[in-house]
């Protein structure tokens, strides 16, 4: 692993070549790795990791022409690696899996730089340049939009993040020496060598799997890291580049047109459908966790904004309000006071702003004579500040860094995100029958009262919008949401608390019957008394994940959009404000995909200037693990929102709508009889646990919670979770939940030039071709029949092949290419410079699952844990080098 992959590699080496940069990033890191492999393995292990990558990468460039070669290319990696000691195919594994790990962030911090570089060019935002259109075309509704939309992403802790927080420790270090080697004006220190080496050396060392499962609250705490290094930070420059966009040389000098668009809310440490390991404890030290990380970060500004604020009070006189604040604090806590006024002398706004910075002290060490009560008496504190500074004509003081703080307690509150409690509704039915019947309570039945009751607390202690939403996982009736609130009658006795129950609909039945569920809904007591406090609002979620392991991809995505309108036309003539809630997941097969695509298919209206949708697994730490990325990401979602909600766009989102929905109906139909027909076979989901990794991905503790919603339930897909679904089928190299069906549906269409008006002028099948081209590409027809062949089913297998040979065909036919991404160099690029390496730890992995599936009374007894260290290694690796799990 000495240097990156030359460009024999890549299937379309002449239409594709890595930025320089980048590709002296990787070469560096893979010859430290090197160095390090034949420093700790030897050379002999070197050299093994050398003939595999030179296999692989022959098999992989071959297969764009000469397929003997490629072919006998690959046949001689296998029998390399079937010739290895069990302890030498670990050792290679390790070495493949580490790579992708230093080329990961080789191309996060290149993406990055690269973000940065053009930032520093152009200084635009994207959500300005879509006000600035939307202004174009009627100045009254953009401006309303612009001070009224909402970004409301929903960070879960769904077991998707496949690698241990410790190797995200030590991948950090490495892309910290990378920053400062490009920072650097005099170039690589002496000492840069040594230490980039030493820090691979810890990654190596460093254990990539876990040895054991990670308890919710450990998931809380990963949370918190993604807040304290970037989303705090990024939440004011989002709102200032929008700001600048907007107002122009303005920008900081009068008061702000752009309010705190963005809210956080948090599945982590709320949500138990299927995890017996969040309690109603667990939620609550997950909000004392979150309370404690934000206020420390508002404390550390407020004291930074609060010193820098150096103001003579003969030049920036304050005003009464200040004054009086000022003497009311001395009264009432003269030693503080004293100190502060012996510190900043006749700089009255500094002094306001450090007693604020001691008071949010105290709030977070709970000391009652000193601390707010609310967030919004901090705030009446800072806007009194602001003001005077206004006032006294000092404008810049004013709207500058205090309004970044501002921002700041607006966006988190002393809560930082809304923690949302989800939970089954066949839970909360037996529950209330146990209640009914009276006696003794199971422990569960307690546990959702004792849920309930903790809601209560958090909201008395941190605010209502702490945690007030409680979504209902497979919502089929009126009564799943009236059970909620009959069961917090139970548990509060009649005590205070704002509870919205929102219906969550996954299944293509349970999407079908929405809106005369909804409709049945709203007519509950409790409901009209939310809808009336809450001016109409009214939530409903919708389920990517689960509706597409039911009926298939595309199905799926077209129930979901037909969902979609058939809920913003009920909500428009029952004079609802609905907000949809997109449970998307991170991988293709569970609604995933670049979410600013997705936002402007959305159903026409539905958006309506709010988006709320949940952010999965190793997502999180991809779109907010960066700073740079995480600002462009929330603007790109931004803009895209407030496109979408455009009069213009939702008339136009319609009329395409009708227009295509005759060939929706056809499409979606043929899909799912083609995916139904498939897995209702009889012995598919033994099959599919045989010719995939799915037992050990259940052993590899990603998360606190289980795979499976009941334990016993191994040959019933229903009750298999949709992340593991997905993420077994990836490590097949099959990625079947995110294509299978589409071949079908394409053939079937009896008019080709009407599919490719479409693929122009339909947003929604834009979205579905790009994201099924994506999955196929990561694909590979070669492993993924070695794979499947080894569940002994030729019908199952062929049946596999045979469609994914006919949905590559009928994509490329539709988008009329050559080959698969020929139009997105980019991710084309990225996906063959990886191709060869995740080959080769698909064979690993091959190699163990072989054994770990062998029924050969014959064969030679299994190494004791050998293979499935092995398969493990090989699936961190995989979904390392594929970055995507499920």
């Amino acid at each position: 692993m000495n240097r990156s992959p030359n460009r024999e590699a890549s299937r379309a080496s002449d239409a594709f070549e890595v930025p320089p940069r980048l590709r002296a990033d990787v070469r560096l890191l893979g010859e430290t790795l090197g160095t390090v492999i034949r420093e700790q393995a030897g050379e002999s292990v070197y050299a093994d990791v050398e003939r595999l990558r030179e296999l692989t990468i022959a098999a992989y460039a071959g297969d764009a022409g000469d397929a003997a070669s490629s072919r006998e290319a690959a046949e001689r990696a296998e029998r390399l690696i079937a010739d290895w000691p069990w302890e030498r195919a670990v050792v290679v594994a390790r070495a493949f899996a580490c790579y992708f790990h230093l080329t990961n962030l080789a191309e996060e911090h290149d993406r990055a730089r690269s973000l940065s570089a053009f930032d520093a060019a152009h200084r635009d935002s994207a959500i300005g340049a879509a006000f600035q259109e939307a202004r174009r075309s009627d100045e009254v509704e953009a401006r309303r939009l612009l001070t009224t939309f909402e970004i409301h992403p929903v960070l879960t802790a769904h077991p998707t993040e496949a690698r241990r927080r410790a190797v995200v420790a030590a991948s950090q270090r490495i892309a910290e020496l990378l920053v400062e080697r490009d920072r650097s004006e005099s170039g690589v220190t002496e000492s840069f060598p040594r230490r980039l080496t030493e820090a691979v050396d810890r990654l190596w060392r460093t254990a990539l799997r876990r040895t054991s499962r990670p308890t919710p609250l450990d998931e809380v705490r990963t949370f918190m890291t993604v807040f304290d290094e970037t989303l705090f930070g990024v939440v004011p420059e989002v709102y200032r580049r929008v700001e600048a966009a907007v107002a122009g040389a303005r920008s900081g000098l009068e008061p702000t047109g752009v309010p705190a668009f963005l809210r956080l809310g948090s599945w982590v440490g709320g949500d138990r459908d299927g995890n017996p390991f969040v309690t109603a404890e667990v939620t609550r030290e997950a909000m004392a966790i979150q309370s404690e990380h934000v206020l420390l970060a508002l404390e550390r500004v407020c004291d930074r904004v609060g010193r820098a604020l150096t103001l003579d009070e003969r030049f920036t006189p304050p005003s009464r309000a200040v004054r009086a604040a000022i003497a009311l604090a001395g009264t009432e806590h003269p030693q503080l006071m004293k100190q502060i006024a012996t510190r900043s002398p006749g700089e009255p706004h500094r002094q306001l702003l450090l007693l604020a910075a001691q008071r949010i002290a105290a709030t977070r060490t709970r000391d009652a004579d000193l601390a707010y009560a609310t967030p919004a008496e901090l705030r009446a504190d800072l806007l009194c500040v602001q003001e005077s500074l206004v006032e006294a004509g000092a404008h810049r003081q004013a709207h500058g860094e205090l309004q970044h703080l501002i921002w700041q307690l607006d966006t988190f509150g002393f809560h930082l995100a809304e923690l949302e409690i989800r939970q089954h509704s066949q839970v909360h039915a037996a529950a209330l029958a146990e209640i009914e019947a009276g006696g003794e309570l199971s422990a569960r039945t307690v546990e959702v009262i004792d849920t309930l009751s903790s809601m209560a607390q958090l909201q008395r202690r941190y605010g209502v919008r702490a945690c007030r939403r409680y979504v209902v996982s497979f919502t089929r009736s009126a009564a799943d949401v009236a059970a909620v609130y009959d069961l917090a009658q139970v548990a509060l006795d009649g005590a205070g608390i704002e509870l919205d129950v929102v219906p969550l609909f996954e299944t293509e039945q349970d999407l079908e019957r929405s809106v005369d569920v909804v409709a049945e809904i709203v007519e509950l007591p409790e409901v009209r008394q939310r809808l009336a406090a809450s001016d109409g609002r009214f939530e409903v979620m919708l389920g990517y994940s689960d509706s597409a392991k039911d009926v298939g991809p595309v199905a799926a995505t077209l129930a979901l959009h037909r969902a979609q309108a058939r809920l913003v036309a009920w909500a428009e003539s029952a004079g609802v404000r609905l907000t949809l809630f997109h449970g998307r997941g991170g991988a293709l097969g569970r609604g995933g995909g670049p979410a600013h695509r997705a936002v402007l298919s959305q159903a026409a209206g539905s958006v309506a200037g709010v988006l709320k949708l949940t952010e999965q697994g190793e997502v999180v730490f991809a779109r907010y693990g960066n700073r740079a990325i995480a600002v462009r990401h929330l603007e790109q979602v931004g803009a895209a929102t407030l496109t979408a909600s455009t009069s213009s766009s939702v008339s136009r989102a319609a009329a395409i709508a009708e227009q295509y929905d005759d060939l929706a109906g056809r499409l979606g139909s043929a899909a799912k009889a083609a995916y139904r027909e498939l897995v209702e076979v009889e012995g598919f989901p033994e099959w599919f646990a045989q010719v995939t990794p799915l037992a050990e991905i259940e052993g590899l503790r990603l998360g606190s919670r289980p795979a499976r919603r009941q334990a016993g339930t191994a040959s019933r897909l229903s009750d298999l979770r949709a992340i593991p679904w997905v993420f077994a089928w990836s490590q097949a190299r099959v990625n079947l939940p995110g294509w299978f069906g589409l071949g079908t549906a394409l053939r079937a269409e009896p008019d080709p030039a009407l599919l490719r008006e479409a693929r122009d002028h339909w947003p929604l099948f834009r979205v579905v071709l790009d994201n099924a081209e994506m999955a196929l590409a990561k694909a590979d027809p070669r492993l993924m029949r070695r794979f499947l062949e080894l569940g002994g089913r030729d019908d199952l297998t062929e049946r596999v092949v045979a469609e994914y040979e006919r949905t590559v065909a009928a994509v490329l036919e539709v988008t009329e290419q050559d080959q698969l991404l020929e139009r997105r160099r980019v991710l084309r690029q990225g996906i063959d410079l990886r191709g060869p390496y995740v080959d080769a730890l698909s064979y690993l992995g091959l190699r163990a699952l072989r054994q770990l599936r062998s029924s050969d009374p014959v064969a030679p007894p299994m190494p004791e844990g050998l293979p499935e260290r092995l398969l493990q290694l090989s699936v961190s690796g995989v979904a390392a080098g594929l970055q995507n799990t499920g």
